[in-house]
Parts: structure tokens; C-alpha cells; sequence
């Protein structure tokens, strides 16, 4: 295991500055007008990279939801066809690779079939994410560690054996771990972010932290703990239709968390005391008994 990993250009780990992904997931809602312009806000607040989500439907829902019927903005269909309606295929990705290009920021996205593994690196992508709905699947880990790319792991609802095992089957990629909870929004009393240290000394990878709470202060003290990367959801307006949205960050939002991760990452500093050439005539005017 190494405490550092590349994503595209960037590097992530201790002593890097923290790699901020904007998660876009679904939260186009199938347009990819909707997911240009949450690009174009990811650019513009900073972020690091924009991460989407990629089913093979057939393969995904489950023969016993598929003709749930379900009430959406485009009228009363199926569950299964909301999910090929939503869901982004060759030409989109397309679309969404040369904008990445265009207006420069990393794309990748969380693979939910072994199928949408292959698909994801025809596009060479800089990374893989491992959705914590997937951390159990044996098969897809394995065609993902088959890529050699780098690879997130997502934690949520994961006893440390799962998670354990997953890390074995994860050998072949540079690895980092993200603490999460998997509820939407989750409560603050169940988002764990002491488990950030937890793994980083257990797994000796780099370890960030995926939110999915309302509000920034918990992504922030993350990064006081220790993350080395954080992800949160993003979308134009919370109010909009979806699973997903309630637990976003609106621009604003995303815009604020952000700065401050940036001031965090200051004020952090490296550990060693010192005394700053700003304190100096301080000294000499307050203290009165020099050393």
C-alpha cells in the first residue's frame, strides 16, 4: 500500500492539497445540459474533479423492481424505465469527456456492473470509484482491479470485515479509502469521522471523506482530521426532483465549502512549533520575562 496516489495530474495523500471531488451522480436527471452546467459550477468553485455514476440497468435493477411503476417528471413509468431514462450512455459520456477536456477538470464515475467498468476505461479515466452499494461485489471489484486504475473504495453500511476483504481484492490498484455513511441526508451523530484516522492507520492508503449530511461544518472538520480528498453532491437547486438532491450543495454552497477547506489546509500548517516573524514585536512589546 502507498500513502499516496496520482489522479490525472493531481496527487493525492498527506501533504498534498485536498483533492476535491464534486459529485454529480445522477443529479442531472438524464440532461446533459443540466450536467454541463453542474461541470461548469465544479470549475468555477475550484473543485478537483466531477464524478457521475454508470449502470448497465438490465443488469442493476432487480427482476422484482422492474415494473414498480413510479411517478417522475416525464409522467408514471416503470422503475426500470426511469432508470434507462435517466441513465447517460456512449454519447453522452462522449459529450461529457470533451467538455471535461474543454474546460479542465477531471471526470470519473462510480461503475455499478463489470460492463460499466470496461465502458469507463475506453475513456481512461483517472479513476474508479467504488460505490459503497457495491463494496460486497466481488466480481466488479475484481474487474476493477484488473484496470490498474486508481481506485476510491466508498465505506458506507461496511463492517471492517467487508471491508477488509474488499482492500484484499483491491491489490492490483493504487488504492485510497473514503469514510462515508449511507443515508440521505445523514444525521451527525452517525457520520463517524474519527474512522478517518481508523483506517488510515490501519490500511496505510490515502483516506477522505464522501458526506452525504446537509450543511459544511462536517466536511470541514474531516479535513481537520485528516482527509486527504472529499466528495460531496452537488446540485443547481435542492428543490428539484430526485433522490439526490435534498443532500447537495447548491453553488453557493459548494463555492463556501471550498474556501474553507482551502483556509483549513492553511491553518493546519506542518506540526512543528515555531515562532512566526509576524509574532516577533509582539513578543517584544507583551512578554516580560525573556527566555
Amino acid at each position: 500500500m502507498t500513502n499516496k496516489v496520482a489522479v490525472g495530474k493531481k496527487t493525492i495523500g498527506v501533504g498534498e492539497p485536498v483533492y476535491v471531488i464534486a459529485e454529480i451522480g445522477i443529479n442531472h436527471n438524464g440532461d446533459i445540459e443540466i450536467a454541463k452546467q453542474l461541470m461548469d459550477v465544479a470549475v468555477e468553485t475550484g473543485c478537483d474533479a466531477v464524478k457521475f455514476q454508470k449502470r448497465t440497468p438490465e443488469i442493476c435493477v432487480p427482476e422484482e423492481q422492474k415494473s414498480i411503476p413510479r411517478d417522475t417528471p416525464w409522467g408514471t413509468m416503470t422503475y426500470f424505465e426511469y432508470k434507462k431514462r435517466i441513465e447517460f450512455e456512449q454519447s453522452e459520456f462522449e459529450q461529457i469527456d470533451t467538455y471535461a477536456k474543454k474546460i479542465g477538470i477531471d471526470w470519473f464515475a462510480s461503475p455499478w456492473d463489470v460492463p460499466s467498468v470496461d465502458f469507463l476505461e475506453s475513456f481512461n479515466v483517472p479513476c474508479q470509484k467504488i460505490a459503497s452499494a457495491c463494496l460486497t461485489d466481488s466480481e466488479l471489484l475484481s474487474a476493477v482491479n484488473k484496470t490498474k486504475t486508481t481506485t476510491i473504495l466508498s465505506t458506507g453500511m461496511s463492517s471492517m470485515p467487508e471491508i477488509d476483504k474488499a482492500v484484499d481484492l483491491l491489490n492490483n490498484v493504487p488504492l485510497a479509502i473514503a469514510q462515508a455513511t449511507s443515508t440521505y441526508p445523514a444525521e451527525a451523530s452517525e457520520l463517524n469521522l474519527r474512522a478517518i484516522q481508523t483506517f488510515a492507520e490501519k490500511y496505510k492508503v490515502p483516506v477522505g471523506y464522501s458526506g452525504h449530511e446537509r450543511g459544511l461544518q462536517v466536511t470541514i472538520a474531516a479535513v481537520a482530521l485528516g482527509a486527504v480528498f472529499v466528495e460531496r453532491h452537488i446540485t443547481l437547486d435542492r428543490s428539484m426532483w430526485g433522490t439526490d438532491h435534498s443532500a447537495s450543495l447548491e453553488p453557493e454552497g459548494l463555492k463556501k465549502l471550498v474556501r474553507d477547506i482551502r483556509i483549513i489546509e492553511l491553518a493546519l500548517g506542518d506540526g512543528k512549533k515555531k515562532v512566526y516573524d509576524s509574532e516577533i514585536p509582539i513578543r517584544a512589546k507583551l512578554r516580560r520575562v525573556l527566555s
